[in-house]
């Protein structure tokens, strides 16, 4: 028997469910394939960055396969429905008795999936779908109703019960393979269409983002052994590296979150939960990445442009593109807000804090529907997924899991004090400002610190935009 491995957001040989399947089952040996999707990657809002970490990516993946004996077969097909016919094919032409691949959640993605399945069955393959993208997989933590979870606190309670249930390790390493003469493995491509960039903003994000799995498991054990036991009381500061930033690696694959939880717990005694506060609240936002995951199954709607709460549908989102422009660029008159939309533009990643920060006021100070940040950030961010992206909109927005809508309005002001109290990330990243000391970097205008010919004052007046919001959401009750 030889094995097709499909791979798509799971870049790396280590602890990959279908590849490792795919090894052991395998006579004749195994190949691997990527298939570049330009158009519909494009409909999907996916950021030039992404694409280029990918193909990153994708030629350390060819080398660690090519020390297996796999061939990394690299096509392109510009949307999802062409899928069928060109899997097909090439499992025909390369001799391939069985398709391997890790399941994804999205609907299109879920989709895609099932309709290549259906043609490799037709040409008399067999197809193995892996769970792989998450630790458990959807609809294995599910209420004593067997409904799906829509808070996070008990669905984590329960997940973490089933993971002891259950256990968390990482699946075998792939067994090399008997060489083959037969696969045309071209060269991954240098640009893909619709996603092309500029060599000095390339090598920019090179410097910025090492690519590959080496890289992704060396940034791993760094952080567990010298950051994560104060991974509770420096997340929130984003002028400090307390956080991991494995977020680009496990959206395109290259780390697992079965890699994550094993190092974080052996850390921690072993344990995924009661033991030390770093590495417990870690390992909690693996756990939110899963429910994000678990809820795009539970709830298709939300791969729709539709939000969690159907009823919140029919806010009447402000339509002011000239706010909207202030928030994109950086120019609200909000330091900690400008910051962050200034990082999200420079290197294509953004703080979570500074994430929830620009979200909130989009939605709830601008009052701008929240589908457009969605948008805007997946279209610039390295670690674009949607599941997590939207999900942190729409808890931004309140119109997601566990609304909040009456209480869950951040004051910039009083964030920026609390979190970047002396400045530092602010200016590292709004030039106009660094030249302000003391508290005043906060407010600048406000305070008298500089002109807002130097710097644009506040565009909206905090008070009067968190009532006009809450009203707004009252309204939608009476």
């Amino acid at each position: 028997m030889r094995a097709l491995v499909w791979f798509r957001a799971d870049l790396r040989t280590k602890d990959n469910h279908a590849l490792s399947r795919a090894t052991r089952d395998a006579t004749r040996g195994t190949v691997g394939l990527f298939v570049v999707c330009p158009d519909q990657w494009r409909e999907h809002d996916w950021a030039p960055i992404k694409v280029d970490f990918i193909l990153r990516t994708l030629r350390e993946l060819r080398t660690s396969l090519a020390k297996l004996n796999i061939p990394l077969v690299v096509r392109e097909c510009a949307r999802f429905d062409e899928c069928p016919t060109l899997v097909a094919t090439l499992a025909k032409d390369l001799r391939c008795d069985a398709l391997y691949f890790n399941r994804e959640y999205e609907v299109n993605e879920t989709a895609r999936d099932a309709a290549v399945a259906r043609a490799a069955e037709k040409t008399g393959m067999t197809v193995h779908a892996c769970t792989d993208q998450v630790v458990l997989a959807p609809g294995s933590v599910l209420t004593k109703q067997d409904g799906w979870y829509t808070v996070y606190t008990p669905f984590k309670k329960r997940w973490l019960a089933v993971a002891d249930e259950t256990g968390v390790g990482e699946f075998p390493n792939p067994r090399k393979q008997p060489e083959m003469a037969d696969a045309d493995a071209r060269d991954v491509p240098d640009r893909v269409e619709h996603f092309r960039a500029d060599d000095d903003a390339r090598t920019r994000w090179a410097d910025t983002w090492a690519a590959g799995e080496v890289k992704a498991r060396r940034a791993l054990g760094q952080f567990v052994s010298r950051r994560i036991d104060d991974y509770a009381s420096a997340r929130d500061l984003p002028a400090e590296p307390g956080t991991s930033r494995l977020s680009p690696h496990l959206t395109v694959g290259s780390l697992s979150p079965r890699q994550c939880v094993v190092a974080a717990a052996t850390h921690n005694d072993g344990r995924t939960h009661h033991g030390a506060v770093g590495p417990d609240g870690w390992i909690e936002e693996i756990v939110w990445r899963e429910f994000y995951k678990h809820l795009l199954v539970g709830f298709p709607r939300l791969c729709m442009h539709k939000s969690f709460r159907a009823e919140y549908d029919a806010i009447e989102w402000s339509d002011s593109d000239r706010h909207f422009e202030a928030w994109r660029d950086g120019c609200t008159g909000y330091p900690i807000v400008d910051a962050g939309m200034r990082q999200l533009r420079d290197i294509g990643w953004m703080h979570n804090r500074v994430r929830m920060i620009t979200a909130m006021f989009l939605t709830k100070h601008l009052f701008i529907d929240w589908r457009r940040g969605e948008r805007h950030f997946m279209r610039r961010l390295i670690d674009g997924d949607l599941a997590s992206n939207n999900g942190g909109w729409q808890w931004s927005a309140s119109t997601g899991t566990d609304a909040q809508p009456y209480f869950r309005v951040f004051n910039p002001t009083t964030q920026s004090e609390r979190f970047d109290s002396d400045g530092v990330y602010i200016r590292r990243y709004v030039d106009e400002l660094r030249g302000v000391r003391g508290k005043a970097i906060h407010a600048p205008v406000d305070r008298g610190a500089i002109g807002s010919n130097e710097y644009p004052a506040p565009i909206v007046d905090h008070k009067a935009a968190r009532e006009r919001a809450i009203q707004a959401f009252k309204d939608l009750r009476t």
